[in-house]
């Protein structure tokens, strides 16, 4: 909460250098109207949050004032939005009412700002989180700007969040990974999404952030060099051609470098493409695909392509309306380089994204890819009654995908799906009567199963059969959040009406027992935790539950239901914790001392997760599971981002105290060249002999000269991991050395 604190005088000048940097920065055109209904709402929220100061120290009002900037400066938004900017917090953090601005900013700001506000803390909810990112979304279809102001918000709180307790740093990272950087890749924001995943990994993964942010400046002047040497042939060619364009070369963001060491299995050197080259041609509309090309074929003239390497974006743009020719091509010194080829009208799309659609909308002969996009979003807001959590999922994986697969109808019309969709999502993603009375599909002419994954290029063909309908064992078929919520709308309405059998056997004991039916049921249904009354309904109707079962837990006082306090409950149906898949036993021998929000944990019923096999000096939290007690969990979990992200009011503050003697079970896998006998024995010599570690399991196999050893050790904190890592990447003929996420 800000700490309540009067602007001092010294401070009101900052405050005013920083709206006046902020009114230089727009880019949209404004007249004076404009500029004064700006001054007065910079005004109204410089009084409204006058007794407020962020963590920092520094006045509240600089916050909206550099989420206003972004708005302005970086998205390219326009008055409106930088107005609501402006406003967006003086509704949940002021006294200020939205009734108060309605009247003197009118509906379109009042409404904006409503829109960013979150919802009651006091509003009972299963994820507030996931609830506020429902109702931010839901605003898409009818304003994408209170959206954007949001991404702009986050984007300074990501950029200020040094001052915040580091529990809560790694909560906002992971609802930044989860929901704003996908968010970003699909409203075509680059500069934004970019931005978001360097600062996330900043924060969750500072060792190897600052590893390559140092590599990276170690070597800036050797890169500039470099991209010199490159360009000069270049340049001198499209000249040649009198081809007007702008040549730049810039380094790939941390996190883009990252991934690459860790999906490629290489070391920080051995990235072929730290840097890309961009060639910005200025020709009109018309003229641009044929110049693109034309450039494209003087980069393969001068630096040899690598063919498999050509990506065209511009023939068919990515869904979020990117367009660009990528290729990658081999530079001085046998290095690679990636070039990006596009016009001037295309990279500011690919810069801004959303927000530079409307100044090109008609221009290009494209499909609106946004309004497409928008088509998607509202179906998924056609069920209202769906849980937030499953909302933001099915959002998730319907609409913040970042790869996709291009396929294609009997009658040639493209489909742009998901990657890892299948060929039952291609049938609900064309019509739902299609997908519920799917019987058959063929790829290309053959016959394939039903979860079959697409690729690009399949031209499918849906066979169909009035009686056909949708069983439960669809859903493990599909990934689309549209097929997901009509397969569950089927299956649901299916158990309601089976669920009427046991519906009337309720009412039937309900009215001996003198008890009205309405007011009593949701005892039962709250009592053995069901998600509704039909599920409830359901298990009797199917006789998993009786109803003598039933009221064994109950007694009836002043006509309603009691719970006996005595009697156990009993067991309806098995939960699984939420979001993990599988539970084992503590992967630690020994007490390891470690305290969850301040206290020693053996309060509590914990375990290390088996998702990640946290050792003691790894950065964890604990999260509250379902019916598993604490789980403690890596910073850097494969799970953490979803856990933090939906479920962040059950996540705690944890973190290890003294050390222990307590041993920890750490899985590494190792790569190298297989010169024959013996590197089985190499590795168990160097663990056991050299480094005196217990080897707690190590499996091998090899092929065609390439080996793939994984190996589990008992380490007592990370730097006895560490050790044993760089110790390993010294023997000969290994490759990699890498630690199981």
């Amino acid at each position: 909460m800000a700490e309540v604190l009067e602007i001092k005088k010294e401070e009101k000048a900052l405050i005013l250098e920083a709206y006046e940097d902020m009114v230089a920065s727009i880019k949209a055109e404004i007249d004076e109207n404009d500029r004064k209904v700006m001054r007065e709402s910079f005004e109204l929220a410089t009084w409204a949050h006058r007794y407020q100061r962020r963590k920092s120290g520094e006045p509240y009002i600089l916050h909206p004032i550099a989420v206003a900037k972004i708005c302005a400066e970086e998205i390219g938004l326009g008055a409106t939005a930088i107005i609501s900017a402006l406003l967006h917090d003086v509704v949940e953090d002021t006294e200020v009412t939205l009734e108060q601005l309605k009247e003197k900013f009118g509906e379109k700001i009042a409404r904006i700002v409503d829109g960013l506000t979150k919802l009651d803390s006091a509003y009972n909810v299963r994820s507030p989180q996931a609830e506020n990112f429902k109702k931010v979304l839901s605003t898409l279809v009818e304003d994408v700007r209170v959206v954007l102001i949001k991404m702009a918000d986050r984007l300074h709180n990501m950029r200020t969040l040094g001052a915040m307790p580091r529990h809560k740093q790694l909560k906002i990272a992971a609802e930044t990974n989860f929901i704003y950087a996908p968010l970003a890749h699909r409203l075509g924001l680059y500069n934004l999404k970019t931005e978001y995943l360097d600062l996330c990994m900043k924060i969750t993964d500072p060792e190897n952030y600052h590893r390559i942010a140092r590599k990276l400046q170690e070597t800036r002047r050797e890169r500039t060099a470099y991209i010199k040497e490159f360009i000069a042939p270049l340049r001198e060619k499209l000249d040649e051609a009198d081809i007007p364009c702008e040549i730049i070369g810039r380094p790939k963001s941390i996190y883009s470098i990252f991934k690459k060491i860790q999906n490629k299995k290489v070391s920080f050197e051995e990235i072929y493409d730290l840097f890309a080259v961009r060639i910005i041609v200025d020709v009109p509309p018309n003229k641009e695909k044929m110049v693109c090309w034309q450039a494209y074929s003087i980069v393969t003239d001068v630096h040899s392509p690598i063919p498999e390497r050509l990506k065209d974006w511009i023939t068919i743009p990515k869904s979020n309306g990117y367009e660009s020719l990528h290729t990658t091509v081999v530079g001085p010194e046998g290095k690679f380089v990636e070039v990006q080829i596009r016009s001037m009208r295309m990279d500011e799309i690919a810069e801004r994204g959303f927000a530079a659609h409307w100044k090109y909308k008609g221009v290009s002969d494209q499909q609106d890819v946004y309004e497409r996009w928008l088509d998607s979003v509202r179906e998924i807001l056609e069920n209202p009654n769906v849980d937030a959590v499953e909302f933001l999922g099915n959002f998730k994986s319907d609409n913040l995908f970042s790869e996709e697969v291009y396929v294609y109808t009997p009658m040639g019309d493209m489909k742009i799906l998901p990657k890892g969709a299948t060929a039952l999502d291609f049938a609900f993603s064309i019509h739902t009567d299609l997908g519920y009375h799917c019987t058959a599909l063929k790829v290309n002419k053959k016959l394939v199963p039903m979860g079959y994954k697409l690729k690009n290029g399949d031209q499918i063909h849906i066979i169909t059969n009035k009686n056909q309908k949708p069983t439960e064992d669809w859903l493990n078929m599909v990934i689309t959040g549209k097929a997901k919520n009509k397969i569950r709308s089927v299956m649901k309405e299916r158990k309601r009406k089976e669920g009427e059998l046991g519906k009337e056997a309720l009412e039937r004991k309900f009215s001996h027992l003198k008890i009205d039916f309405d007011t009593n049921i949701d005892v039962l249904v709250k009592f053995f935790d069901f998600s509704s009354r039909v599920d409830l309904y359901y298990e009797i109707a199917v006789g998993k539950l009786s109803v003598i079962d039933i009221m064994k837990n109950f007694k009836v006082e002043h006509n309603k239901l009691v719970v006996i306090e005595e009697e156990p409950k009993t067991p309806v149906k098995e939960e699984t914790p939420e979001p993990e898949k599988r539970s084992r036993s503590k992967k630690v021998i020994g007490n390891p001392r470690l305290l969850i929000n301040g206290e020693p944990a053996d309060k509590y019923d914990y375990n290390l997760a088996t998702c990640c096999n946290p050792v003691q000096g790894d950065q964890v939290f604990a999260y509250l599971t379902a019916n598993a007690g604490l789980k403690i969990h890596r910073v850097s979990c494969p799970n953490a981002t979803n856990i933090m992200a939906n479920y962040g009011y059950r996540v705690m503050k944890a973190e290890w105290g003294a050390t222990t003697e307590a041993t920890f079970v750490a899985d590494l896998v190792i790569t190298g060249i297989d010169d024959g006998p013996g590197v089985i024995e190499r590795l168990s010599h160097q663990i056991s002999t050299q480094l005196g570690f217990n080897i707690r399991s190590l499996s091998i196999s090899g092929e065609e000269g390439y080996f793939e050893a994984n190996i589990s050790i008992l380490v007592m904190n990370t730097d006895q991991l560490k050790i044993a890592i760089r110790s390993l990447e010294g023997l000969r003929n290994v490759s990699t050395v890498r630690r199981i996420e």
